[in-house]
């Protein structure tokens, strides 16, 4: 429930869930090693992709640190639900030690190849679901050297043909792609451009050109030491060619929208074309996405430029945004 600050009379609501409530009550079981949650919840979700997407990334991160997800597939070792979010958590249990090893640190090469496998099975398992190939183009970028050109370009159809416009999908591509990763900024916003080039109008894959311009500030950030100054804030994110972005984004993505709700899964989506359109100065595009998203909120992309409850409300007041 959003919540509300006497003192600032505006409190962001960070929810992890992102508004989902089911995802969070399944969450909940998680912590006490309850998988039968995480069953009904899948179940109920059936083949909304992008809700899948989001709600079995998320579980799968609370699964990372618990043993939940082998208690359900010992209890039903055919389900095609829990191999697929077993090969998540191996993937996020993969990224957790890359975090904990330091940046630049290659881990145990046989932990990535577990999440590999079992990113592997479970598409065997689940013929239909983009999910597993979202996870398999994840932990790629955890080897080393990435991996051949011909593989990633196989996963990426196999990916393509189930969910041609998965945002996720998309972005996984992106981070691969990156120069904090196996490319440079070049070929990461060729990559961008490119995917919201073909996106049909209302689809939110523009909004990964914005995605890319978070990417090269942390990469340039990471140079820096970590310190903002260094960076140059305002030249990076409120040129001609950023302000431009963010209004072509806008156009061809929220304003051919037809949906009137932000849902769960797209609202890091609508964060980060927020934080664009305010970096950039664009401010009747800010005013009206700040508007749109109310009290709802992710920590990212903020958190890259600041401290994102501090920042968020400073913009709404700035900008007079009432809701």
């Amino acid at each position: 429930m959003a919540r509300r600050s006497l003192r600032r009379g505006f409190t962001p609501d960070f929810d992890p869930d992102c508004g989902d409530t089911d995802l969070t009550t399944a969450r909940q079981d998680v912590v006490i090693g309850r998988w039968q949650g995480l069953r009904d919840l899948l179940d109920a979700t059936g083949r909304d992709w992008p809700a899948r997407g989001h709600r079995i990334r998320l579980l799968a991160q609370a699964c990372a640190a618990s043993s939940t997800v082998e208690s359900w597939l010992a209890a039903e070792p055919g389900s095609a639900d829990a191999l697929v979010l077993r090969a998540a958590t191996e993937t996020a249990r993969a990224f957790n030690l890359a975090i904990a090893a330091g940046r630049g640190v290659p881990i145990d090469r046989h932990r990535v190849d577990t999440a590999v496998t079992a990113c592997l099975a479970a598409a065997q398992a689940y013929p239909e679901d983009p999910t597993p190939w979202v996870s398999l183009i994840s932990v790629a970028r955890l080897y080393p050297s990435g991996v051949r050109r011909q593989e990633l370009g196989r996963w990426w159809d196999e990916l393509h043909r189930r969910d041609p416009y998965s945002v996720e999908g998309h972005l996984q591509v992106l981070h691969y792609y990156s120069a904090r990763w196996h490319g440079s900024h070049g070929l990461m916003y060729d990559f961008a451009r490119d995917a919201a080039g073909v996106a049909p109008p209302g689809c939110a894959l523009p909004v990964l050109v914005q995605y890319a311009r978070v990417e090269e500030y942390r990469f340039a950030l990471d140079a820096a030491g970590g310190t903002h100054s260094a960076v140059g804030l305002s030249q990076h994110w409120n040129h001609d060619g950023a302000v431009s972005d963010v209004r072509r984004t806008w156009q061809r993505w929220v304003m051919s929208r037809t949906a009137s709700t932000i849902q769960p899964g797209e609202l890091r989506d609508f964060n980060h074309l927020a934080h664009a359109a305010c970096s950039a100065g664009v401010r009747d595009i800010a005013g009206m996405l700040l508007g749109m998203l109310g009290t709802r909120a992710t920590r990212t992309p903020w958190s890259y430029t600041g401290e994102p409850e501090r920042q968020i409300s400073k913009w709404r007041k700035d900008l007079r945004v009432v809701g």
